[in-house]
């Protein structure tokens, strides 16, 4: 899997209904362990809750509810689908319970307004690449790698003494990242195809 989703930052979103109040919690994880932290940490804080009620996935790990005495599939496990309706993983929620009387939707509805509040984000795996270029074509290569859908941060100024050396080093490493991480390297090499590294001094090729 080149990409996946998860939630960008802790949030928490609070829904009152039927006197009930309704606190959903979000934490981006990645381990089974800090999920596991996240909610014995709401069970403390809110432990004057009726129901702390939970829900985590881990990508290519475990995946767990609890209804916590709530009836059974009307609490956690609806939580649980928000996140797998979204696609998204490396998630835990608490949904807390204070007062009487729970709702399916109610658990629902505060799950996902939490994540709404925090927030999804793309994991992509990035191959950095080292560009050498001449100064007075350094806009130009900024531009060529944002058409590829490339970050520019990684660009650097460095004087190339061989082009030929330069682009035989680069697609070379390219490749080893493409064979090492299984990324496909043909928006890099779209980017090589067109912008062609040359000596200071030199002209731009096709």
């Amino acid at each position: 899997m080149s990409e996946y989703l998860i939630p960008t930052r802790e949030a928490q979103a609070t829904l009152v209904e039927k006197r009930s109040e309704f606190i959903g919690h979000v934490w981006p994880i990645e381990t089974e362990e800090e999920a596991r932290a996240c909610i014995e940490w709401a069970k403390k804080k809110y432990h004057d809750a009726r129901h702390n009620c939970w829900c985590y996935i881990v990508k290519d790990g475990a995946v767990r509810y609890s209804d916590d005495g709530e009836p059974q599939g009307t609490a956690g496990q609806p939580m649980l689908g928000v996140f797998q309706k979204e696609g998204v993983t490396n998630v835990c929620c608490g949904g807390i319970l204070l007062g009487a009387g729970g709702l399916v939707r109610a658990y629902t509805q505060a799950s996902k307004m939490a994540l709404d509040e925090s927030g999804i984000s793309v994991v992509r795996r990035w191959v950095e690449v080292l560009v050498d270029c001449p100064y007075n074509f350094f806009e130009r290569v900024k531009l060529e790698v944002r058409k590829e859908e490339g970050s520019d941060g990684f660009c650097q100024v460095i004087e190339a003494s061989s082009t030929a050396a330069a682009m035989d080093a680069l697609e070379a490493l390219i490749r080893g990242y493409e064979q090492f991480l299984g990324v496909p390297a043909h928006h890099v090499l779209a980017v090589l195809a067109t912008v062609m590294t040359v000596p200071n001094g030199g002209r731009m090729e096709p």
